[in-house]
């Protein structure tokens, strides 16, 4: 076995089996013996993939005009459940207009898309459908900033194109969910400045044809203790189930008699997260039967799938091996979902629930590895803010059996900052990382204090100090694998994507724990930010630093552009230049002003692109530049 520097081990994983190999598969739907999921390829096009009876069956590609489907929602810009599932049709979203789309299952198979929505700026999203009409959430675009925005619950029916406004005047909707019979929706909602983890009101009302009656407050409102309450789904037409964390944890309740006495009782109280911070509208929560719900819950930053029994809460996890990364589908006597394991990647599964087996409908890529080259992701916790709080994170070790490192050489590493911030890391198999620790590196993928899986307290840690603990996380992360033995802690490096980007860019102009770091989409500047980002993160400053301007003296103190004379580091960024979320603007004048400084930055600008990189193209040659940056960083030669 030849003894060679970490950084440079023979790796069985190219750039292409990284970023052009590998469908991202997600929104499984169910209904009877059908499933239907979405894929996104490596050009970025969302396509619909339908399952009968295990069998797959095609979903057209292309629209009347030949114009290629590409299958996406942008509402909050991040878009959510963009295509809902009924009895022999799918109605879907599409990129080019916005518009709703409907395709019929016919003998011959499934028609082509006509479209069902007005052609009018009008977006849709966390779409369900029952009978002829789709529940959805809609957002209308009167200009260009974010006060032009409005957002709706709506009604649209199929068979004349016809949209209802169901609910309007709160800032934000989300999960309309009709009753089996069609006489009720629940629904919650939220208004500026608070994201949906922080505080939401959960509605009920009565439906009227294609009205709604007088809404009535479940749980949420002015005049209770602020709750976070999400993912309701109704058992029957009198029972509703939901999430909600007013004891500090995203837990499951069951309310019935939801529009009279309102009885509302804890399902299974305890220190698990039974919800991910819906970004894109997440449901976490299926009915399954008369006496049971499916769901999904996490702890210590693993995720597990199973039921609740609604008579006393008891859950059962079903399987071992693969943790649900999606909402789950419940069909007739099977569970779809996207499941992770911590070797292979990820998949689209089917559970046939009577015998417990596993089918997989579709991998999203082929074995790209042979076990033995896989690093198996470890939970680590260690102190930090000086040892008066506690961060959490996996740890890889660099694994390849074809390679080994000098005697006495410890292997750099390769921190990975996720965004959000309020979001979270798992522990499935990555390719990603699985690139870097197969040559050699090591990686450590932080939750850092904001993350989400660990309670309320834990999520709200950040509020405030944005900049600051994250900072505090991912340096004392790299100390405690170093103290361990575990990585050379002089040859740290850093990357993260849009507020992982931020936490990049604040740590190379706030501390020296990195060699090198990569900004991808990063925020250079939380006040323009605050004055320039779209209608949902619009106001998501106000918890995490404080509100602007009055804030604004914080907001320049932890903004790294104006830090420069501190950048202990060289500075790779990357970035789309039609990004609604993090303008390309912020790139610019970091890059301009560390130039400006004689400091060392590459700045690559990709046309076309949003707030990520669709195109293989561009995702191959951002890994590429990554990888050549951090080995001339690291003076690493091979």
């Amino acid at each position: 076995m030849p003894s060679l520097p970490h950084g440079t081990w023979p790796s069985p994983l190219s750039v292409d089996d990284v970023t052009g190999g590998t469908l991202r598969l997600s929104a499984p739907r169910a209904h009877g013996t059908t499933v239907v999921w979405k894929e996104t390829g490596a050009d970025g096009r969302g396509v619909l993939v339908a399952a009968t009876n295990g069998i797959l069956s095609p979903v057209p590609t292309t629209f009347d005009d030949g114009e290629p489907v590409d299958v996406a929602s942008r509402v909050h810009e991040y878009g959510g459940p963009d295509f809902a599932l009924g009895e022999g049709v799918i109605v879907f979203s599409a990129r080019r207009d916005g518009r709703l789309y409907v395709t019929i299952r016919e003998e011959s198979g499934w028609s082509a898309p006509r479209p069902v929505t007005p052609d009018d700026e009008t977006r849709y999203a966390d779409l369900t459908l029952q009978g002829t009409t789709v529940y959805a959430v809609a957002e209308r675009h009167r200009g260009t900033s974010a006060a032009d925005v409005d957002n709706l619950l709506v009604a649209v029916d199929i068979e004349y194109g016809t949209v209802t406004t169901l609910r309007e005047g709160a800032d934000f909707y989300a999960n309309p969910r009709p009753n089996p019979s069609g006489t009720a929706l629940a629904w919650y909602e939220w208004n500026h400045p608070d994201m949906p983890w922080d505080a939401t009101t959960l509605y009920v009302a009565e439906l009227i044809g294609p009205r709604l009656a007088d809404a009535v407050a479940i749980v949420g409102g002015e005049s209770e203790d602020r709750v976070s309450a999400i993912s309701p789904a109704w058992t029957s037409d009198d029972e509703l189930v939901f999430v909600a964390d007013p004891h500090g944890w995203w837990n499951p309740f069951r309310c019935t008699d939801p529009l009279g006495e309102c009885r509302i009782r804890p399902l299974n109280p305890s220190e698990a997260e039974f919800a991910a911070p819906p970004w894109t509208f997440e449901s976490s929560l299926t009915p399954l039967d008369e006496d049971h719900v499916v769901t999904r819950w996490t702890r210590h930053g693993r995720w597990s799938l199973g039921s609740i029994r609604l008579a006393n809460g008891e859950t059962e996890e079903w399987m071992a091996g693969l943790e649900p990364t999606s909402e789950i589908a419940v069909g007739d006597g099977v569970a779809a979902f996207v499941g992770s394991s911590p070797t292979s990647p990820a998949v689209l599964a089917e559970l046939v629930l009577a015998e417990g087996q596993v089918r997989v409908l579709r991998a999203s890529a082929p074995t790209l590895l042979e076990e033995d080259y896989v690093s198996v992701a470890e939970a680590i916790d260690w102190p930090t803010a000086g040892g008066t709080a506690t961060a959490h994170g996996f740890f890889y070790a660099p694994t390849n059996p074809t390679a080994t490192a000098p005697a006495g050489e410890l292997p750099p590493v390769l921190v990975l900052v996720h965004g959000g911030p309020t979001s979270a890391t798992s522990a499935g198999f990555s390719p990603f990382i699985q690139f870097w620790t197969t040559r050699g590196f090591a990686v450590l993928d932080v939750n850092y204090r904001g993350s989400t899986g660990y309670g309320r307290e834990y999520r709200e840690a950040l509020n405030g100090c944005w900049g600051v603990s994250d900072i505090e996380d991912v340096a004392s992360g790299v100390a405690e694998l170093a103290r361990l033995g575990l990585v050379d802690g002089q040859r740290a490096v850093i990357r993260g994507g849009s507020a992982g980007g931020y936490t990049v860019l604040r740590a190379l102009t706030s501390t020296k724990a990195f060699a090198a770091g990569t900004s991808r989409y990063g925020i250079a500047d939380l006040a323009l930010l605050a004055g320039d980002t779209h209608k949902f993160e619009s106001r998501y400053t106000d918890r995490l630093v404080g509100p602007y301007p009055d804030a604004q003296d914080i907001y320049r103190d932890r903004s790294p552009l104006f830090h420069l004379d501190s950048l202990s580091a060289p500075v790779l960024l990357l970035q789309g230049e039609d990004d609604k979320v993090v303008p390309p603007n912020q790139a610019r004048q970091i890059a301009d002003a560390i130039t400006a400084r004689g400091g060392e930055v590459e700045l690559v600008m990709y046309p076309g692109e949003g707030h990520g990189f669709r195109k293989a193209e561009n995702a191959k040659d951002a890994l590429e530049r990554e990888l050549a940056f951090y080995l001339r960083a690291l003076r690493i030669e091979g």
